[in-house]
């Protein structure tokens, strides 16, 4: 299998991949030579709003695997996103529609200082780190995404969170009019997630901002979105407007709906098939239909970092 766990990876193989590194190099190359024309300031105010604008300072993570990002064109074009419609290709199709500036983020619940957060706040005080990691989905296919972003506890431990708070909630934006997706009854409206609070508290658990070193497109839930790489992908809420510290756990629009297929952990897991289809192998997307299948790895192959989150558990029952 090819992923490597984070304390296995020395410091000089963390950003291996040459071909999105010099991509980037040349668009900070390039910005550089703007600014120097019409004003440092200026320059960063203004791509800042657009999907796909550099993201500037983006440092490696220790937490990348060592694995080659899929083509960014596949990660941009090649979503479950049903806000945007229900096909794998239509959120790109309808991404225009997702306007994410301005954008808050309310913050409540078991807090001792509860409030609101713009997206530019965001970017502006949590540094941006770049991590590469497998996103797996149910339907035994995988990519492997260079997300930008930071880890989810810096942002949770701003609020102050009580000892009260056991789970996270998040919650998805609710507009019809720029989520054509959503006119339509296929889920029950606004996509919720939740996650324990030790797992949200886990240095694994990122928000991602990014991908490819810029901002995240609207097909992949612009502009703020979860990632948590030792779980299957409906956990990872796209396009967070809310997060809730609540002390029971909170509702999970796929548990919900059908909770004998979608359990509220969703950690990935060779040993528990989707009643429609085994999980114990997968494809990644781009290798084609014929291409041969991978052995899933429990936790995604970060068993050594989160198993010990489970402890006791029996994950045949809480899957």
């Amino acid at each position: 299998m090819l992923i490597k766990r984070p304390n296995d990876i020395p410091a000089s193989e963390i950003t291996p991949q040459s071909v999105y590194l010099r991509r980037r190099e040349l668009l900070r190359a390039a910005m550089a030579g703007v600014g120097a024309a019409v004003g440092g300031a200026a320059l960063l105010s203004a791509p800042a709003a657009r999907a796909g604008a550099p993201i500037a300072d983006v440092r490696p993570s220790r937490f990348s695997t060592d694995e080659t990002p899929t083509e960014r064109e596949l990660i941009t074009s090649y979503n479950n996103f049903y806000e945007l419609g229900t096909d794998k290709g239509d959120p790109k199709r309808n991404a225009a529609q997702l306007q994410t500036r301005p954008w808050q983020v309310v913050v409540e619940g078991a807090c001792e200082a509860p409030g609101v957060i713009g997206i530019e706040d965001i970017l502006r005080d949590f540094p941006q780190e770049e991590r590469i990691y497998r996103l797996r989905c149910v339907e035994a296919w995988a990519m492997v995404v260079p997300w930008v972003g930071f880890p989810l506890a810096a942002l949770l431990k701003r609020f102050k969170p009580t000892s009260q708070a056991k789970y996270v909630a998040f919650e998805t934006l609710y507009d019809p009019k720029m989520l054509p997706g959503q006119r339509r009854r296929v889920l029950d409206w606004p996509y919720r997630e939740g996650l324990r609070m030790d797992e949200a508290m886990h240095p694994l658990t990122m928000l991602a901002t990014g991908l490819y070193g810029e901002l995240l497109p609207s097909q992949n839930g612009a502009p703020l979105r979860l990632v948590v790489p030792w779980k299957y992908g409906f956990k990872s809420i796209k396009s967070i407007v809310r997060i809730t510290f609540t002390e029971d756990e909170p509702p999970a629009t796929w548990n919900r709906m059908q909770p004998n297929e979608y359990g509220f952990y969703a950690n990935v897991n060779p040993d528990v098939d989707h009643p429609r289809w085994s999980q114990k192998s997968h494809r990644m997307i781009g290798e084609g239909l014929f291409a041969r299948k991978r052995p899933t790895l429990k936790f995604n192959g970060y068993g050594e970092q989160v198993a010990a989150l489970y402890a006791g558990m029996d994950l045949a029952k809480f899957y």
